[in-house]
């Protein structure tokens, strides 16, 4: 096994936050553009308590802005998508990391025991990868 191969077997818990974001579903997009940068973070999952309905992205935001919705009036479950990207959290970097590529999205819900525990981004992985490189000279 190669130097450079190492970081791709990391498991995803190592990277994964504790903490998941979250927004009502009501919230109107004004506060989940503020949740977004309280936080930091991409990508914020819509619900309450563990049921989800779905996850708010930056990107979705912008489309949100772009087409004339009003973010007082327009609220997270309006434009949260549905479709998601899930792994277990028993899975490597790697395999994460080829699920983002061949799903084309940025973020990838992680789930233990049927329930969501984090959310890794794109950032998150790509992290590993540099990390790994800049030991491995």
């Amino acid at each position: 096994m190669s130097e450079a191969s190492a970081p791709g077997l990391t498991p995803i818990s190592v990277v994964v936050a504790d903490k998941v974001i979250r927004v009502a579903p009501q919230a109107p997009l004004l506060e989940v553009a503020r949740a977004l940068i309280d936080a930091s973070v991409g990508l914020v999952a819509v619900g309450e308590g563990d049921a989800l309905i779905g996850v708010v992205s930056e990107r979705d935001l912008v489309a949100a802005m772009a087409t004339g919705r009003d973010p007082l009036a327009t609220t997270a479950s309006e434009i949260a998508q549905a479709d998601l990207v899930w792994c277990d959290l028993t899975a490597t970097v790697a395999e994460v990391a080829i699920e983002m590529m061949e799903r084309y999205v940025r973020h990838v819900l992680v789930e233990a025991d049927g329930r969501l525990v984090g959310i890794v981004s794109a950032r998150d992985v790509l992290g590993v990868y540099a990390a790994g490189e800049s030991t491995a000279t």
